[in-house]
């Protein structure tokens, strides 16, 4: 690599770290409840943007609104981590803000808020403007009402992604392997990540790892990655009526299966030994630092942080779809849509639908993830048909439509249930079992399995 691209990485490297750090805070600290009801402005509780545009283009929707509807909005930013804590710590005071968006809560929180009936419906937004709405978003939100006994409407949909693969075209091609190939078998493409790491560690690169696959119970990285591998093996864990199939045989040995395959690259040293404890953050870093030959993330942020750098971006970083799984049958990629959901109890419910039916709008919707260099993908069906996702010249985006057409929603929209499981990342914890606790497969296998029978048991009470 020349040393100017050395220079550039380094640049965009720091960026990415600072942004992280940025995240971890909040903006504006709040302390809720210190001026609740009618008398205090729309509050928006909102996730920490990974870029500028990204930040800068929800402050400007929400100051546009502020001044056609003549109301006040305090907008709030809060790192992932942190956001679902302070939404449940309100809630538990009485004092919860009106508007809440986070990346994750689509999976870990808002199935659990629908079902406790603590969001409000908001069909009225979304039933003039559902025919814009690709099908498996409108699918994604319609969650069910425990005490309601209903389901219906309760977040409206705002975009959508999966997990992707990266890898540095570069360093392949250094270990000596075809980059214009990558096998599409199973094993085949696992294999070629750890023979670059071998071959590249023979030209004394010692520092280097094939593979940048998140281990911990921390990351939700881990739970988005591993997802992927229990579909490789067909495991089926809920159905779309929801019912939990923990007891197939089947699925027990697609899980020992897929615990076996995930943790054998760690444990025969192509994972780096910091993966076991590793945050969010972390693979992007190991893997922009030129750590890892590849890795996995749930969104585009990896390239998008890289879009200010030509050479990266274009010529030396690939995105590339999953292998196909071990019986050689097509990999459907888990789709995850993200929301903004307005909370039951609101003081301001009326102005809060307002402010989010304004935020939806095509312009707006379109800034917002324009703004986020693309690392997440529309779910209106007029938006797809813009240039960013239509470059043939873009070796991230340009496939992406196709990934989408092959995928599923994640358990929690069949069965709210298996929200809690994420939220207390059990497969990370099973991971950890194998990696830390010596456990065999099959063993934290079942404990997984026990586990989230527990829960789903526990959910109904």
């Amino acid at each position: 690599m020349q040393t100017s691209a050395v220079q550039k990485l380094g640049r965009s490297v720091a960026c990415v770290i600072s942004i992280f750090v940025l995240a971890g805070c909040s903006v504006t600290q709040l302390k809720p409840g210190s001026s609740g009801g009618r008398d205090r402005p729309l509050q928006i509780w909102w996730s920490e943007g990974y870029y500028p545009e990204e930040t800068e283009s929800i402050q400007n929707a929400i100051g546009e609104w502020e001044e056609t509807s003549n109301q006040k909005a305090e907008l709030t930013f809060y790192s992932e981590k942190d956001l679902v804590a302070e939404i449940e710590n309100a809630l538990q005071k009485g004092t919860p803000p009106d508007v809440i968006y986070g990346y994750n809560i689509d999976s870990v929180l808002l199935p659990r808020l629908a079902w406790n009936d603590q969001l409000a419906d908001v069909s009225e937004i979304l039933e003039p403007i559902k025919d814009r709405y690709i099908p498996q978003a409108l699918e994604s939100v319609l969650y069910v009402n425990q005490k309601q006994n209903s389901r219906t409407f309760y977040a409206v949909p705002i975009s959508q992604s999966i997990t992707h693969i990266h890898y540095w075209e570069d360093l392949l091609a250094k270990a000596g392997l075809n980059t214009q190939a990558i096998p599409q078998e199973w094993d085949r493409f696992w294999q070629l990540w750890q023979t670059a790491q071998t071959n590249l560690r023979q030209q004394g690169d010692k520092t280097i790892y094939g593979l940048g696959l998140p281990m911990s119970s921390a990351a939700t990285d881990t739970n988005n990655v591993f997802a992927q591998f229990l579909e490789a093996y067909n495991v089926e864990l809920i159905d779309p009526q929801g019912n939990l199939n923990l007891n197939s045989p089947n699925n027990r040995d697609g899980i020992i299966k897929a615990l076996t395959n995930y943790t054998d690259f760690y444990q025969k040293g192509f994972v780096p030994a910091e993966a076991i404890a590793w945050n969010d953050p972390d693979n992007n870093v190991f893997f922009l630092s030129n750590l890892t030959v590849m890795t996995a993330n749930a969104t585009l942020s990896i390239p998008g942080s890289q879009r200010q750098d030509p050479i990266n971006y274009y010529e030396r970083m690939r995105t590339v779809p999953w292998p196909n799984k071990p019986d050689n049958t097509p990999m459907r990629s888990i789709m995850s849509v993200k929301q903004i959901a307005i909370l039951k109890e609101s003081a301001h419910l009326n102005d809060a639908k307002d402010l989010v039916t304004f935020l939806v709008q095509p312009e707006n919707l379109t800034a917002f993830i324009e703004g986020s260099q693309g690392r997440f993908f529309p779910v209106l069906s007029e938006l797809m048909d813009r240039p960013l996702w239509n470059d043939p010249q873009d070796p991230h985006l340009s496939n992406l439509k196709e990934q989408f057409q092959n995928s599923r929603p994640t358990y929690s929209v069949w069965n709210p249930a298996y929200s809690e499981v994420l939220a207390q990342n059990v497969w990370g914890e099973a991971i950890q079992d194998i990696l830390i606790n010596k456990k065999s497969p099959e063993k934290a296998a079942d404990d997984a399995i026990k586990k989230i029978q527990t829960i789903f048991e526990q959910w109904q009470q």
